[in-house]
């Protein structure tokens, strides 16, 4: 029979010589094939070497390519196109909005290695919206911090978040470019989130978020305002986040009645 049907050499042993689980020739394959991805070596809507091409780079079967091929779609990496192959899609964050998740949580989640890239702290008065938000006194001010956040090596989204004084002043000594805010005021700060408000809209990009997201003034971008709450209710983050159509994607379970 060929090796096509049977494949027993890809498939994964119970145990190698030396009791250590075996990892399957195919998820090897997926992850050489997800770092070249991320690492830019294929560039977003590359199309990847075909199975027969794979098959001989690797020495590997027809079925144990597939297998990987189908892992890497799974992860949301690339997209298959009939008759035409496999294709590198944008790196795409899945935001649960039952949820509050973090950046680097909904990266994760599919596999890729998120960071921010802190354009500026500053503190000072709070404009009228973000002082209403926050609940804050007429004459009080704010932290804020400005930051594109990168998926896979682009540019995915532009942040300005708005903190009261007393927690951002704290939290601008911090590492805000590797780790995730809300990881940051739970793990370092102590504080315990509770639930956010969220409001989704479609916004054109001005000179700002053009820039910074690589794409032209104009285009269509998601804006996004969240006003997370600590446990006790407190509102303590007001966020503006701009992001591009193509790199989000949302979902929520809606119960009937």
């Amino acid at each position: 029979m060929g090796s096509e049907m049977t494949d027993f050499a890809d498939r994964p042993k119970a145990k190698a010589a030396n009791g250590v689980p075996q990892t399957p020739k195919y998820a090897l394959i997926c992850k050489a094939l997800r770092d070249r991805i991320l690492g830019g070596d294929f560039a977003r809507g590359a199309q990847l070497p075909s199975e027969s091409e794979l098959m001989r780079e690797f020495a590997v079967s027809r079925v144990t390519v597939r297998l990987a091929l189908d892992a890497l779609r799974s992860a949301g990496l690339v997209e298959s196109r009939q008759g035409k192959g496999y294709f590198v899609r944008a790196v795409r964050a899945v935001q649960d909005l039952g949820r509050l998740q973090g950046f680097g949580e909904l990266m994760a989640a599919v596999g890729v290695e998120a960071h921010s890239v802190v354009l500026g702290v500053s503190e000072g008065p709070a404009s009228a919206e973000v002082q209403k938000a926050l609940c804050l006194d007429r004459h009080a001010g704010v932290v804020a911090i400005e930051r594109v956040r990168v998926g896979g090596g682009a540019p995915l989204s532009y942040d300005v978040n708005y903190f009261p004084v007393d927690i951002g002043r704290r939290l601008i000594e911090l590492d805000l470019a590797h780790d995730d805010i809300f990881a940051l005021l739970e793990g370092k700060l102590g504080i315990d989130l509770g639930f956010a408000d969220l409001s989704l809209e479609v916004a054109a990009a001005d000179p700002v978020t053009a820039y910074h997201l690589s794409v032209r003034e104009g285009d269509a971008l998601l804006r996004i305002r969240r006003l997370t709450f600590d446990s006790r209710r407190r509102p303590i983050d007001f966020e503006y986040l701009y992001g591009r159509p193509d790199a989000f994607q949302f979902r929520v379970r809606v119960p009937r009645g």
